[in-house]
């Protein structure tokens, strides 16, 4: 079983754990932080930050070309405005344009060195793209950032990557950083209890994927996974009570098929 992705890295809302498939831009969101204070901000600057205030917001909602069009307005007001090309990269990645979006990245990342949304965009862009190394490496240039506000959201998705690549143990090391900054953050204790369940550490993937069953933001894929975890510590009892919430509260799911099969080593 691959470790569960999530859509927006910055969300950490319990819809995320079905969005392996989803094209991610993890869960990356766009820097619209003001460079300097308002007072002092030039005029351009100023025009060219509401824009992307604008812009984000359309593209949260998933208006992704009437989001493009106000990054563009706001770079013909200010073409020196970093955060309106880390918001263009985001966008293009979600309209798979990824020479665009890299192309954005790379000139936010020019314009301001150490912005770490920037480098952390851009590595998991490359991360999408199989580039394993490159993502490691932009990731690592981001937590470098001096007073970076968003590591535990890199150390995640760094986790998430590592896995993909299949360093397993790297990819633990990652999470249990970004679980250190953030222990409530669903993603991070679904991966890390998925790849310990993967290696037979159950008794350790039972204390993170209870946490997370026991909070609000279970779902199908979290009571799934501990219901087969509890399976092999053989807390057959556990396991039951955990399966029968899964089939009540999601019916439909594919979860619920494969506990109504038995499937628990699948």
């Amino acid at each position: 079983m691959k470790p569960l992705l999530s859509c927006l890295l910055l969300a950490g809302t319990a819809g995320l754990f079905g969005c392996a498939s989803a094209p991610s831009a993890p869960e990356v969101a766009a820097s619209g932080k003001e460079w300097v204070t308002e007072s002092d901000e030039p005029e351009a600057q100023r025009r060219a930050r509401l824009r992307v205030e604008l812009a984000s917001g359309y593209f949260e909602k998933g208006q992704v070309t009437v989001a493009l069009d106000e990054v563009k307005q706001a770079l013909a007001a200010d073409p020196s405005y970093a955060p309106a090309h880390n918001l263009r990269g985001l966008i293009y990645l979600r309209l798979k344009e990824p020479r665009l979006a890299e192309a954005s990245f790379l000139q936010a990342i020019k314009l301001a060195p150490r912005d770490g949304d920037s480098w952390h965009n851009l590595g998991w862009m490359h991360c999408e793209a199989g580039k394993y190394a490159d993502a490691v490496a932009a990731f690592g240039k981001a937590l470098q950032t001096p007073q970076y506000a968003a590591a535990s959201r890199t150390w995640m998705s760094q986790g998430i990557c590592q896995a993909r690549a299949g360093q397993p143990l790297e990819a633990e090391r990652s999470l249990l950083r970004a679980f250190e900054l953030d222990p409530a953050n669903p993603i991070v204790s679904y991966n890390l209890a998925s790849l310990l369940m993967q290696r037979g550490d159950y008794a350790r993937a039972q204390f993170y994927i209870r946490r997370l069953n026991n909070s609000e933001l279970a779902n199908a894929e979290s009571l799934w996974l501990g219901a087969r975890v509890e399976h092999k510590l053989k807390q057959s009892e556990t396991a039951r009570q955990i399966g029968e919430q899964l089939r009540s509260r999601y019916p439909e799911s594919q979860e619920a098929a494969a506990y109504e099969r038995g499937a628990f080593d699948d």
